[in-house]
């Protein structure tokens, strides 16, 4: 995926969004490479975004690895790496990925789930 929209918006903005995408594809043209992460409150988006999960995201997005890895590297207990992994996984920031080490069992990898990230927030 080339991008990761991170946005709040009403349920009118999720519902014209997706009208959009159907007129084009109705017309027959490519939809944009993207996905749309939507928070109907502002103050979910930044629940979601903390200071510690901003710095492990820029770390996994620099350099993919393990959970244990990622915490070694940030100075962090690992299950705490390991929930905030979880969260962003489930906000589609980050995949994790089972990958077969040879002779050594398997290890999950955690990536960035997009080359490109936007932020989006307006409060009115």
């Amino acid at each position: 995926m080339k991008d990761v929209i991170l946005k709040a918006g009403t349920e009118h903005d999720f519902f014209q969004r997706g009208k959009e995408l159907a007129r084009l594809a109705d017309m027959g043209k490519q939809l944009p490479e993207e996905r749309t992460v939507s928070f109907e409150d502002p103050a979910e988006l930044l629940r979601l975004l903390t200071v510690s999960r901003l710095d492990l995201f820029r770390s996994v997005k620099d350099e993919p690895g393990s959970i244990t890895v990622i915490a070694g590297r940030l100075h962090r207990d690992r299950s705490a790496v390991k929930r905030d992994v979880d969260r962003l996984a489930q906000a589609g920031l980050v995949t994790i990925e089972t990958k077969i080490l040879p002779g050594h069992g398997h290890m999950k990898e955690v990536r960035a789930a997009a080359t490109c990230f936007r932020l989006e927030a307006m409060v009115t």
